[in-house]
């Protein structure tokens, strides 16, 4: 356990807090005439891992105005006996950036109890850009969002969302618009180097490193919580951890962290690992291992391997979080598990080159025979790689087969197969590879550093159920069933330490004069709806959700509220 922590102050990154407000808190008699809530005999699980404990909590004006034994009622009051009252979750690693924006409702998060996700992750994302970098990392990246309007014009009104921002800034500033629950972004590095080489494999120009650093400056200046990068993906997989280390300590001067999709999570995962917690360290800059998982066959129970790897690194002083989803399969596009070489130049310069057959047979080759750096330096498995979505409705057909059986079906080699459906539907396909290991899920969710994030990606036919059940599926699966941790360390999993993370000042904790985003779930009954064979189920168990004090979950139902916003770094230096 760490420092003990008290009103007014968050819980330090990687640890654990003991809660020494909790049993004082129940004793505490306060007036709540006026208030807009008032929530009756909560089990309050406050969010630093100490003891629960039975209170009141008063809500007005979209804070927490008072905890303890509130006599009087306020505007409304909330009968909670028998639920526990928990901060608001904070999903530490999704990719709703577009969808936050095109459905009000995003049930698949707010139905969680989710009051923030991180989003501009894994290096790529939609801002900054100009109209060239914005289409192409539009077409490399539909099958993560779709394309965002209906396939209309950039910037044109039609479709169903106008993509009219170019900075980090003017995006933030539309999820200030209202959206159904707040925001955080990360500044991507793929998109900044997009932005200024294109997506050329070569090392950057001394003027064109300066002109990315601005661009991660600039994003920082305006909001943005730190940087992302994707290094299994182009173009952001192109630049050196030279490169990676100059950018970085931009993101330090800012007080922001480092979000890296590692290089491998398959062949060489631990070294990937350890590189980029030399990395960070070098350039001085905190760092969040983006799902931090140990993947396929040579993998299995070596996480231990990783978490004495990050032990070492803590006790010397490293300020490192990671997060992971409580779930085996990952997921991602099909296109990505191709080796880096083929997508460069761009989307267009990929469906090129797959339509070649002299080059698509050197691809097939690589990734079968040699593994791809795009499939972990592990040569792929067919059987394992799951069509998940795609862009067209016309290939929903190969929606829920494996491409191994999709081409015994169809009488001809996987690789053929797999080539055909990302010419057809044109880079859009999403895939779930079965390539995890239980063993390693659990120990690293017990980790002191471990939070919670979805990596939800919520287009497709048939998407990954971490999309729509991620927390629950903590709650109810790993704290309920299996009792990998306890309910007070889970729920400082989930929202304490993220929000210490984020380094916000008030949210995160159950505190007087922090921000009312607060979730009540029935812990006896809590549980993931979302299946592979249905994803989409929402969950049960929890009954009402507030962000910013307003409900956007009551009784079970989404209302219409859309009290979400953008949530932008603290200002706390200048760059250079």
């Amino acid at each position: 356990m760490g420092a003990a922590v008290t009103a007014g102050t968050t819980v330090t990154a990687g640890t654990t807090a003991t809660a020494t407000a909790g049993t004082a808190a129940t004793s505490r008699t306060t007036a709540t005439a006026g208030t807009d809530l008032v929530i009756r005999g909560a089990r309050v699980i406050d969010g630093t891992g100490g003891p629960s404990y039975t209170a009141d909590v008063a809500v007005h004006e979209g804070r927490i105005a008072a905890v303890g034994r509130l006599p009087g009622g306020g505007r409304r009051t909330l009968d909670a006996h028998g639920l526990a009252l928990a901060p608001g979750f904070v999903d530490m690693h999704a990719h709703s950036d577009l969808a936050l924006l095109r459905d009000p409702d995003h049930s698949a998060k707010a139905a969680q109890g989710v009051t923030l996700e991180v989003l501009g992750q894994d290096g790529l994302s939609y801002a900054p850009v100009d109209d060239r970098t914005l289409a192409d990392v539009r077409a490399a990246i539909a099958g993560w969002n779709g394309d965002g309007d209906g396939g209309a014009p950039v910037g044109d009104d039609g479709g169903d969302l106008a993509l009219d921002w170019r900075t980090v800034g003017e995006y933030l500033d539309r999820l200030d618009r209202g959206v159904a629950v707040n925001a955080a972004y990360l500044v991507p590095q793929g998109t900044v180097r997009a932005h200024v080489l294109g997506w050329a494999d070569r090392p950057a120009t001394p003027a064109e490193l300066a002109r990315m650093k601005q661009l991660v400056a600039d994003g920082l200046e305006q909001g943005a919580v730190g940087m992302s990068s994707g290094l299994t993906y182009p173009p952001g997989m192109y630049a050196s951890d030279a490169e990676l280390t100059e950018l970085c300590r931009v993101v330090a001067s800012y007080g922001g962290y480092y979000c890296p999709h590692h290089r491998s999570y398959g062949h060489g995962a631990l070294a990937a690992y350890a590189a980029t917690v030399d990395l960070a360290r070098t350039a001085g800059c905190a760092l969040h291992l983006a799902h931090a998982t140990m993947n396929f066959a040579e993998n299995a129970g070596r996480a231990d391997a990783l978490l004495a790897l990050l032990d070492s690194a803590l006790a010397d002083g490293a300020d490192i979080t990671l997060d992971t989803y409580p779930y085996t399969p990952g997921c991602t596009t099909l296109a990505a598990l191709l080796p880096s070489w083929a997508a460069e130049g761009g989307p267009e310069a990929l469906l090129a080159r797959l339509a070649d057959p002299d080059t698509a047979r050197r691809i097939g080759a690589v990734l079968e025979t040699e593994g791809s750096d795009g499939c972990h330096g592990v040569p792929v498995d067919w059987s394992t790689v799951e069509i998940s979505g795609t862009a067209d409705p016309a290939h929903e057909a190969y929606v829920g087969h494996t491409v191994a059986a999709a081409a015994a079906s169809r009488g001809e080699p996987p690789w053929e197969t797999a080539r055909r459906l990302l010419l057809a539907d044109r880079l859009g396909p999403t895939v779930l590879q079965h390539v995890g290991h239980e063993g390693n899920v659990r120990a690293i969710m017990r980790h002191r550093a471990h939070t919670g994030g979805s990596d939800g990606i919520l287009q497709g036919a048939k998407p990954h159920p971490r999309a729509y059940g991620t927390f629950p599926h903590y709650l109810g699966h790993y704290v309920r069933e299996l009792g990998v941790l306890t309910l007070e360390d889970c729920v400082a999993h989930l929202a304490g330490r993220p929000a210490a993370r984020l380094r916000l000042p008030d949210r995160g904790l159950v505190r007087e004069g922090y921000r009312a985003d607060l979730v009540l779930f029935d812990p006896l009954t809590v549980a993931a709806g979302a299946t592979y064979e249905h994803p989409r189920r929402l969950p049960t168990g929890i009954p009402y959700v507030l962000v910013d004090g307003r409900f956007v979950i009551r009784d079970g139902r989404r209302t219409d509220a859309l009290p979400g916003r953008s949530i932008r770094r603290t200002p706390l230096a200048r760059w250079p």
